[in-house]
């Protein structure tokens, strides 16, 4: 053999056992030539989301009564997030922001109405998609009716499971869900959307159906949309909403019936989250998966559940449908092992309309431009594995129309709140103040001036969402 040959098998050896020892490669061609400090290879992407979970409702986030070990083990594993913000304080408009990287200024979707997402809106999912990914949503959408643009199926996703609608969300006990678009009967009788007879938890369905997803995955890199109901209320259900087969393990707490129920809720929630966790480690998934956990908006005060008996808001203000930091700003966790650093804390502040941008980063794919998004990949991996310092946000604006027309912006360690046209701008340091105590308005009027700009400019008029303008002083 000559030193020539031989060099060539050394080569060719050494690349074979580059093929079986490099994490994430998924394809013939996904090995390239790379500084040590490149991105990794597209991961797998998990985006479980909680519903009306507040701030201060998990262990890692100061909870002392409710039991949350898997989600606390999350917290250990990967990067957990002080400042991070849903995309509004009531679901659907929170999701809209998540699935399109819009905010509420200029989201197709601004309120709890029945307005479906259009055929012109991209997605999350349509952007993985294109980039080779198998999609899956299981759980609450809240973005389409039947028959409409705006169902899963047509907004980029291969498989979908579960609830079209955010009020027939509310039952967990419900006579039919929907899988991609058959609606399918269950056993549960139901009227007036409470059920008499129940037979099949809904909540019990969604992680047996994302469990079976996850099993079913082979190379082909997969995006997993988990929006879980728990621990919202059945409202039509009144002061028992808070429904569960179970009140264990708090069965022998001297706590209100609603109170056991609600704690349960979340223990419940946390063991799906767990099983999903078990089920990638047992499939050797978990290095080539990228894991968020969040929810879509503060702890709400329906069925029953009382946001003060476990502190559900934590340090902050307001609950769902505040504009205040209790009702927007939301436990966030990611894992992605080896990638985001194990047992890690970060104060950047960010928003679901972000997600988009930081997905399709990770998947290798192009995002729209016209959104409001920035990828927050240099903050998951670091700078140095992204290749670029982490982007700040000039602002992150949020407005809501139900109550009036509310307002807020964060800019920095400064967050402006306008809780309606009729009332004047507050304004907080959120950096020292983080329960927006001490309104500063009337010492910083340039700042509350900047934000009175942004309320006017960071927004555009939808014919879904009017505004009735305040008149003018003197009109």
């Amino acid at each position: 053999m000559t030193y020539r040959t031989c060099l060539w098998w050394c080569a060719a050896l050494i690349a074979a056992w580059m093929l079986v020892l490099v994490p994430n490669v998924r394809a013939a061609g996904a090995v390239e030539a790379a500084s040590e400090t490149a991105a990794p290879a597209r991961p797998n992407i998990i985006w479980i989301m909680a519903d009306d979970l507040g701030y201060g409702d998990v262990g890692c986030y100061g909870q002392t009564r409710i039991k949350t070990p898997a989600i606390d083990r999350l917290a250990t594993q990967g990067m957990r997030f002080t400042d991070c913000y849903a995309g509004s304080t009531v679901c659907a408009p929170s999701r809209c922001a998540l699935m399109t990287g819009l905010h509420t200024g200029h989201a197709r979707v601004r309120g709890n109405s029945l307005v479906p997402l259009l055929p012109d809106d991209v997605t999350v999912a349509e952007v993985l998609k294109s980039a080779g990914y198998r999609t899956a949503i299981i759980g609450k959408w809240g973005l389409g009716e039947p028959d409409t643009s705006g169902v899963p199926i047509r907004q980029g996703f291969d498989k979908w499971f579960g609830y079209l609608n955010q009020r027939h969300a509310h039952n967990y006990y419900p006579d039919y869900l929907w899988r991609n678009e058959q609606k399918v009967a269950l056993p549960n009788v139901v009227a007036r959307g409470v059920a008499s007879t129940r037979e099949v938890y809904s909540a019990d369905l969604f992680k047996r159906e994302a469990l079976a997803f996850l099993d079913r995955q082979g190379d082909a890199p997969f995006f997993l949309y988990l929006a879980l109901t728990q621990p919202h209320a059945n409202n039509e259900a009144g002061k028992q909403g808070m429904e569960i087969p179970s009140d264990e393990p708090y069965s022998d707490q001297s706590w209100p019936q609603a109170q056991k129920n609600h704690a349960a809720m979340i223990t419940d929630l946390d063991r799906t989250v767990g099983a999903v966790v078990e089920k990638l480690d047992e499939r050797g998934l978990s290095d080539e998966t990228i894991l968020f956990f969040t929810s879509d908006n503060g702890p709400h005060r329906e069925g029953g559940a009382d946001p003060e008996f476990f502190g559900s808001r934590g340090p902050l203000r307001g609950i769902k449908r505040a504009l205040y930091d209790g009702g927007i700003r939301v436990p966030m966790i990611v894992r992605w092992p080896g990638h985001v650093a194990a047992g890690s804390t970060s104060d950047h502040a960010w928003a679901f309309w972000d997600a988009l941008p930081t997905m399709a980063e990770l998947a290798g794919a192009d995002a729209p431009t016209d959104i409001d998004g920035i990828s927050i990949v240099p903050a998951l991996l670091g700078a140095e594995a992204a290749g670029r310092e982490q982007p700040q946000h000039d602002h992150l604006y949020w407005e809501f129309h139900e109550r009036g027309f509310g307002q807020a912006v964060r800019m920095g360690r400064w967050k402006a709140v306008r809780p309606s046209q009729e009332r004047a701008i507050e304004l907080y340091d959120v950096s020292v103040d983080l329960g927006e105590q001490h309104d500063l308005a009337g010492e910083h009027p340039d700042v509350v001036a900047r934000a009175a700009g942004l309320f006017e400019t960071a927004r555009t008029d939808s014919p879904h969402w009017p505004v009735k303008r305040r008149a003018a002083a003197g009109d």
